[in-house]
């Protein structure tokens, strides 16, 4: 069952009364970036935000708005940096490092997708996991299947989700059946591209799946693609894990380093987004913040995997946008909740920290900026659209036995620490409330 097909915005200026938590900027850089009010107020009409701040004077402001009132805290809707929807059924498939899971887990999965009936029940399924989580904006990996790409961007469509997607590209070193060419690429990308990339809130991404699976020409290819159509983003894999990066050195031998293989066939500049980062040097650091490129950290992932601990203070030193990426089929939960509780382990690991400030900017307007999407989605500024959900601090008794009296900030890190999508009370989509099914049905729905 997926979530209710709704209009595309709510057409009504409403007032929604609750707590208040969100980023106007990097709260690493200034603490005053982060809003924080107990009582305050969201006002929105047509699917954009008009207004926030106090309650009081917000409704004084606004005497007509209609006003629902939530028992929780109002945040802009998560942003996922990385995941692949076709995984959505080997999740928690035990055993193995990176490569080794690839072949076990990863290729089997996908070879199913280009059964396009098989494509619309996954797709359906993993969009409902997506607004149940509060993740409103995505970065998604598909197969190499054109049409497990079609059947995303149709579910995505549907609900009015932001979403950036795309076919993958592999012609090299993974099974037959997952294989195409660097002319297949081009032609079957070009196609999706002009079906729906700027198509409401859908773009698309160029997506070799990392340099093992692309020859040099495939990888010409995809900058191709990005150089003829205004808006792409490119989405890989780098630097994840110690035997991965010296295989691509192997391949590759003439340059410099892993990300010197995506930057000399163009592949590195804004709106790249490059999938966990784990090994990197400080010169590859210091080039994607040349190149406005960004960095998915996807702590789930990378301790699923045993792939190693991100450095977000290097990271951080050298400038370079991050966001956070569930990464799922490794990643173990779509939740942002769960993905920033495991980033504050990861850092902890490191002798680094990760307030509950910093780990919703991560999460909200961090995302937005590392997809250059940050003018629309990320916070309450006013002009944007109006994606955000309900987090309920009491969603589980624990939950409510921690937070009770306490302040919206210290209610944050339980919910980052503690909180998964049970805690995530309500999802709308440019002002208006997504209904998905409930987990009991869902689960009823299984069994029967």
């Amino acid at each position: 069952m997926s979530p209710s097909c709704l209009p595309a915005s709510d057409p009504m200026r409403t007032l929604h009364r609750g707590a208040i938590a969100h980023c106007k900027g990097d709260p690493r850089l200034d603490t005053n970036h982060a809003q924080l009010i107990e009582d305050g107020a969201l006002v929105v009409e047509d699917g954009i935000v008009l207004a926030v701040g106090e309650a009081d004077a917000l409704l004084a402001r606004f005497p007509d708005a209609a006003v629902t009132t939530h028992a929780g805290i109002l945040v802009p809707g998560f942003v996922d940096a990385h995941v692949h929807y076709p995984q959505l059924d080997m999740i928690a498939s035990y055993g193995e490092q990176l490569l080794d899971w690839l072949e076990r887990y990863t290729y089997p999965t996908e070879m199913r997708f280009g059964d396009p009936a098989h494509a619309a029940d996954v797709a359906s399924r993993f969009v409902t996991e997506l607004l149940r989580n509060g993740t409103t904006t995505a970065l998604v990996f598909c197969t190499v299947h054109p049409g497990s790409a079609d059947a995303l961007f149709t579910v995505a469509e549907q609900h009015d989700l932001c979403l950036i997607a795309g076919k993958v590209l592999m012609d090299r070193n993974a099974p037959d059946a997952l294989l195409d060419s660097p002319e297949r690429a081009y032609t079957e990308s070009s196609a999706l591209i002009e079906r729906w990339h700027g198509r409401g809130r859908l773009r698309y991404a160029v997506t070799p799946r990392f340099a093992v699976t692309s020859s040099p020409e495939q990888l010409d290819v995809a900058s191709k693609l990005l150089r003829e159509h205004e808006g792409l983003y490119l989405h890989t894999h780098l630097s994840e894990n110690p035997k991965e990066v010296a295989w691509v050195r192997e391949l590759f031998p003439e340059r410099a380093g892993y990300l010197d293989v995506y930057d000399h066939h163009g592949l590195c500049g804004p709106r790249s987004v490059f999938a966990h980062g784990v090994h990197l040097t400080d010169a590859e650091r210091a080039t994607l913040a040349d190149k406005g490129a960004a960095i998915a950290f996807c702590p789930t992932s990378n301790l699923f995997l045993g792939s190693g601990l991100f450095d977000l203070a290097a990271a951080e030193a050298s400038q370079v946008r991050v966001a956070l990426g569930t990464d799922v089929g490794a990643g173990t939960s779509l939740s942002q909740l769960r993905t920033a509780g495991a980033a504050y382990q990861v850092l902890q690991l490191q002798g680094q920290r990760l307030d509950p400030l910093r780990a919703l900017y991560l999460a909200t307007l961090g995302g937005a900026r590392a997809l250059y999407l940050d003018h629309r989605i990320g916070s309450f500024a006013p002009g944007k659209d109006a994606d955000f959900i309900v987090l309920d601090p009491a969603a589980t008794p624990l939950l409510a036995h921690r937070t009770r009296g306490t302040s919206v900030e210290e209610q944050l890190f339980a919910l980052f620490m503690l909180g998964d999508d049970r805690a995530v009370k309500q999802t709308f989509i440019r002002g208006r409330a997504v209904t998905v099914p409930a987990v009991s049905s869902r689960v009823a729905d299984l069994r029967s």
